[in-house]
């Protein structure tokens, strides 16, 4: 017997909205198996407003209303049957936050959770992470946004320890992080990857994904440092427009990846790491799987 039901994703981050559609097929006597069917990417970038002015605009509030009553009707014509709409950094910190939460239930029917660092990453953990991670290795991994990064120490297939920081891509471009961020991070992983040999960082979030899918190394295969650094370099050398026109980057990902580079060598360089692993997953997918399992509270359509 059988069964394929959908469930969707909302992960509005500090960068970007997201809309993910998985397949949830059971069949009897094997495992249920996770595939994504359909992902809706839209560049509203709300960390803009709230890092600088701590409130979302007018006009990105109507973005996210428009948004959000797209992404209602694309479930229905999907048939999703649950779903669960998580907001980030962004929209934790915006002084309007809420009543923009309260207007899209109003105006689209999608309840939105505004989630804490640790939930984010404790839903992020529930990937299937298990596949790229072997039992004898140590990790680093760390998820970027545009408002905050979630770093996870994990050892022996089982999490040792997790933070959120706030240093992402928006707040890095807008000059928000101080230098005592920085130094509390290097600090953090000094003191929790200390007494682990040959660590190695596991990497998520659109940035690292393009950055691996630029590489054309295979699904598994990890960057090395010195690609990083040396790809790092490589997009300094271009200016803005150059890396939209010669680089084929979208407008929204041109500026936010060399921040995002930024961090994961700082978290490879600190944790002594040679090697990031890109398993391409990231809080979306965790939303589906915490739905499957009932771990989180969901809506249905």
């Amino acid at each position: 017997m059988l069964s394929i039901k959908k469930y969707a994703a909302i992960d509005i981050g500090s960068n970007a909205v997201r809309l993910l559609i998985s397949n949830i097929i059971e069949q009897k006597g094997k495992p249920v198996q996770f595939k994504k069917n359909s992902l809706v990417r839209v560049p509203i970038r709300l960390g803009a407003d709230v890092f600088l002015k701590n409130r979302i605009s007018k006009e990105n509030t109507q973005r996210m209303l428009d948004t959000m009553l797209a992404f209602k009707l694309l479930m229905k014509s999907h048939r999703v049957v649950k779903y669960k709409a998580c907001a980030t950094s962004a929209m934790r910190e915006s002084a309007n936050g809420q009543m923009i939460v309260d207007m899209v239930s109003e105006t689209a029917g999608i309840n939105i959770d505004i989630i804490g660092g640790e939930e984010e990453a404790a839903i992020i953990a529930a990937t299937d992470l298990n596949k790229f991670v072997d039992p004898n290795k140590t990790y680093l991994y760390v998820d970027v946004g545009g408002g905050s990064t979630e770093f996870t120490v994990i050892d022996q297939g089982k999490q040792v320890v997790s933070r959120s920081f706030k240093i992402g891509t928006v707040r890095l471009l807008n000059d928000m992080v101080k230098n005592e961020d920085w130094q509390d991070l290097r600090h953090w992983i000094a003191h929790n990857a200390q007494g682990y040999d040959n660590i190695s960082v596991m990497g998520s979030g659109g940035n690292i994904n393009k950055i691996f899918k630029i590489s054309g190394k295979a699904l598994g295969k990890p960057l090395s440092y010195f690609y990083m650094t040396s790809y790092y370099n490589t997009l300094q050398s271009y200016s803005y427009e150059e890396r939209i026109t010669e680089l084929d980057l979208n407008q929204d990902r041109a500026d936010v990846i060399i921040p995002a580079m930024r961090i994961y060598l700082s978290a490879m360089k600190w944790s002594g790491a040679k090697n990031i692993y890109v398993p391409k997953i990231g809080l979306a997918d965790g939303i589906i799987k915490s739905i499957y399992y009932d771990t989180v509270s969901s809506n249905t359509q």
